[in-house]
């Protein structure tokens, strides 16, 4: 894979997609659902850049502890903002969120990897720093 390594808030592209992550803050979940540690939200701001319709779900972004870890997204209905899957059509900005089950800690550097669906035939992987960078 080729590694395109930014900073929140910072435009990158894997595939089709141009994306913003940024870090939304932490919560601790709803009635139906709770995290074993903290939640971590992310927002996901994205672009298809292309002339195809692409597809994004949620299992592309992966949260990369300070271990080097990585963890899935958790999914539950905390708003109607939650990413799970989509078709984006052209030049159409979208914006979701979606949050990590992971242990927090304020002080410490946290990423969040972006990778490519299997029809996007793209061989790129962004990291991206969320905190304190």
């Amino acid at each position: 894979p080729n590694f395109i390594e930014t900073t929140a808030g910072e435009p990158v592209t894997v595939g089709p997609i141009e994306y913003q992550i940024t870090f939304e803050g932490t919560h601790n979940g709803d009635e139906d659902t709770r995290p074993e540690n903290t939640f971590v939200k992310i927002r996901i701001n994205a672009k298809n850049i292309s002339d195809e319709n692409a597809r994004i779900t949620g299992g592309q972004f992966f949260f990369i502890d300070t271990k080097g870890q990585k963890h899935q997204p958790i999914y539950g209905e905390f708003s109607e903002e939650d990413l799970l899957d989509d078709i984006l059509e052209p030049n159409k900005p979208v914006s979701w969120t979606t949050q990590f089950d992971v242990p927090f800690d304020e002080n410490e550097q946290y990423n969040v990897a972006i990778r490519p669906t299997k029809q996007h035939e793209s061989i790129d992987t962004a990291i991206i720093c969320i905190t304190n960078c």
